[in-house]
């Protein structure tokens, strides 16, 4: 039988039969229902809301079971709200909703349990006085009081529900109870949280006892620590038997270092004094303070410079490399004049295998001073130059200090290989933090986010090294004093495997020395047909692999004590073909097909420009995976001989007759600049006039519209190539003259090289002499 009746919605409370209850009621729907049930003299529905947060709840919002109260008081309070004492009379279960402006009600089916005895039930209501006795007593929020009128409770459903109202429960799983039926099933819910809380209430208890036993040990021990330390000052004891914490002050107080920085490793000391050994922060002022006592604050390397000496240990060590070894032995001839000088900043350039790296361990051994590298290839946060801040867990020193703690002195030959591989992202940019320690204004007060405290560079001679430029942000470049190192030649390349690498690898590979003779031929067919690179690199590696198949052939043959000449008809038996081809790019003049020089990150490489026409429509095709620049520089080159039609013997409109195709060979590989300017302009006019190129001739240079010839950078990379390619004859911008003393002497002598300021004199040297083309009778 269902009857209606006024709902009032609960936030986050499930009102239980048998349960009094006092309610602060201030929504106006919910006023409205009590008013209603007070005047009606009827009881109100109380349902429970499933989200505690909707202030205006609908039908959707709320449980299908609730509980049937009588209100059985009501006060008006002064700010509007209603204060009710309500009790839980029975269950009911909502069948339908009733429409009404001013509150809800609804159709409710009450569900009343009916009293039935039976030996189940007996059992329930037993195991249920007895779990609730023993949650009791673990949970000091329920009084003895509260424990003493259930005991005397004889109905089991309003012992049920009593208990209920007393259990720590989330509203949901109230709410699960109170609709549970029959009651044999509810109380059996009862009894599982019942269960589940004593568990829980145990297991707390004995997590409480460890924490509580291992505060008790920390605190004896620090209460004992004390005493011993009492004890210790009492009878006197001192220098003879310091504990750990008064050795560490004695060093502090006779390192030497600044003011400032005694000061604050002291302070620091104190408050490690008064902290308890076990506590995490006692490791991080110990490691802090540790960090400042280890690092060489005044203690410096005692060197006396011997000028000569030092230019003849690096000679000793490289091949070469003479302008870098000008400005070292410049700088230790002021280093030995003056008694301090701002370290000077060097950065050297070039390509890989030249020996930037090892020529920086080779100034360290000719100043005396001990020698520091740290690799920068692939950094890209800024903490690893200047540290993390002490605030973080694991914090550390960035690289540059602890370089410093390992070498223990405050001036060495501080090495940072490979400046221009360095990267940046959201942790930062390391490129930024490097302008304070390489500017020699600066890095005298070098600050570390760790050490917090400022750190002299300026005695460290720092050498950075990179293979070009492009990577290093310009304000970087400006700090640093840039000495370009170009490739070997091939006659030092010669020197330096005859000298050094062939030796070295005989006694890595467990030949004596003379056991393995390579003439130089067979040296050069090495260089020349299995390496192209501007350093010796390759060329190690080469002659390591020989020294392998001989080893191999003279232990299968057993021919132990045999010695081997190697010449340059039998380095194919050992290496098999050659990689590389050698000799002239071309070896007759070709219309349509320009040698052009260009500079790559290992040295320089001639460049094969070739043109093709074919009747057409005037389109331009450019292919060899060209840049935008190159691209735009045939671009160029076609539009200057365009305006040059005339002169050349060409008809105006000729481009829209032709379709012209421009590649340059070798297509897998990325090609980007503007030299190639003048070698696409030579291959365009050659085909289009039909006139070879000198194949011995090789030339570079930017062009611009008007035939003017720009300069161009690299220019000793690109005349080694010349000079490894055979040509003879080579063609430079006029403005590149300056950079011609450069160039080493040898490959100055062994070629011709023209400056040239316009295209025509390009035309008119690179191209076979045409009798009738006004372009060679000027």
């Amino acid at each position: 039988m269902t009857k209606l009746y006024p709902l009032m919605p609960l936030r986050d409370l499930v009102i239980f039969p048998h349960m009094v209850a006092p309610l602060v009621v201030g929504r106006k729907k919910s006023i409205q229902a009590l008013e209603d049930a007070m005047e009606k003299k009827t009881d109100i529905l109380l349902v429970t809301q499933k989200k505690s947060v909707v202030d205006d709840p609908a039908i959707e919002d709320l449980y299908d079971f609730g509980t049937l109260a009588t209100v059985m008081q009501l006060l008006r309070l002064p700010d509007g709200t209603i204060k009710a004492l309500v009790e839980g009379k029975s269950r009911a279960k909502i069948i339908s909703y009733v429409p009404n402006d001013n509150f809800l009600q609804a159709e409710v089916e009450e569900r009343i349990d009916i009293h039935e005895h039976s030996a189940a039930l007996q059992a329930y209501e037993r195991e249920l006085r007895k779990f609730f006795d023993e949650f009791a007593t673990t949970n000091k929020k329920i009084g003895r009081e509260v424990l003493n009128s259930v005991k005397a409770i004889e109905n089991p459903f309003k012992l049920l529900n009593i208990i209920c109202a007393h259990l720590p429960l989330k509203s949901d799983e109230k709410q699960i109870i109170l609709e549970a039926e029959p009651l044999t099933n509810r109380m059996e819910k009862v009894l599982d949280i019942l269960n589940r809380e004593i568990e829980l209430a145990e297991i707390e208890k004995n997590i409480n006892a460890k924490v509580k036993m291992r505060m008790g040990k920390t605190q004896r021990d620090y209460y004992l620590g004390e005493k011993v330390r009492e004890i210790q000052t009492e009878i006197g004891q001192n220098a003879d038997g310091l504990d750990e914490l008064g050795e560490l002050e004695q060093t502090i107080k006779n390192k030497e270092m600044p003011v400032l920085a005694k000061e604050k490793a002291l302070k620091e000391f104190k408050k490690l004094r008064s902290m308890p050994p076990m506590s995490a922060e006692t490791t991080v002022v110990r490691n802090y303070i540790d960090c400042i006592v280890n690092l060489p604050w005044e203690k410096k390397s005692k060197s006396k410079i011997d000028i000569n000496k030092a230019e003849k240990i690096l000679d000793e060590d490289h091949f070469g490399l003479a302008k870098t070894k000008e400005r070292i032995l410049e700088y230790l001839a002021v280093q030995s004049q003056v008694k301090k000088i701002k370290g000077p900043i060097l950065c050297l350039v070039g390509p890989p295998g030249v020996g930037k790296t090892s020529i920086c361990q080779s100034i360290a051994r000719a100043m005396g001073r001990k020698f520091a590298r740290l690799s920068l290839g692939g950094v890209r946060d800024e903490a690893e130059i200047r540290g993390h801040r002490r605030t973080y867990i694991g914090a550390m020193p960035g690289k540059i200090i602890q370089s410093m703690q390992k070498v223990d002195v405050a001036n060495p030959v501080f090495c940072l290989d490979e400046v221009d591989k360095m990267s940046m992202d959201f942790r930062g940019d390391p490129s930024s933090a490097l302008l304070e320690v390489l500017d020699p204004e600066q890095n005298v007060a070098f600050n570390d986010h760790y050490l917090d405290i400022d750190y002299d560079l300026s005695e460290v001679f720092f050498i950075t090294t990179a293979n070009n430029l492009h990577g290093i942000p310009i304000p970087l470049q400006d700090r640093m004093e840039i000495i370009q190192i170009s490739g070997y030649t091939e006659e030092d390349k010669l020197r330096i495997a005859d000298g050094f690498l062939i030796p070295k690898q005989l006694e890595q590979n467990g030949f004596k020395n003379g056991d393995i003779q390579l003439s130089d031929g067979a040296i050069f067919e090495i260089i020349r047909r299995y390496t192209r690179e501007a350093g010796v690199r390759n060329l190690e590696r080469i002659i390591a692999s020989l020294c392998r198949k001989i080893a191999r052939e003279r232990l299968k043959k057993k021919l132990k004590g045999k010695k081997y000449q190697v010449n340059a008809q039998s380095i194919a038996k050992y290496l098999g073909t050659p990689k590389y081809r050698f000799g002239l790019a071309e070896e007759n003049d070709e219309i349509g097909l320009a040698t052009g020089l260009a500079w790559t990150e290992v040295g320089g490489e001639l460049l094969q420009i070739e043109v093709s026409l074919m009747p057409g429509s005037g389109k331009l095709t450019i292919t060899g995976k060209l840049g935008d620049v190159m691209q735009e520089s045939a671009q160029a080159a076609l539009s200057y001989v365009r305006t040059r039609a005339k002169v050349l013997g060409l008809d105006e409109d000729f481009y829209q007759k032709l379709d012209i195709h421009i590649h340059v060979p070798e297509g897998a590989i990325p090609k980007d600049g503007p030299s190639a300017g003048i070698t696409m302009a030579t291959s365009l006019v050659s085909a289009l006039i039909k006139t070879p190129v000198k194949h011995h001739l090789a030339m570079t240079g930017e062009i611009t519209l008007r035939g003017r010839i720009l300069p161009i950078g690299g220019l000793t990379e690109k005349l080694l190539a010349a000079k490894r390619g055979n040509i003879t004859h080579v063609l430079v911008p006029k403005d590149n003259e300056r950079d011609l003393n450069d160039v080493p002497a040898k490959i100055r002598k062994s070629l011709k090289i023209d400056f040239v300021n316009h295209m025509d004199e390009v035309l008119g040297q690179a191209l076979a002499a045409k009798p009738g083309n006004a372009l060679f009778e000027q």
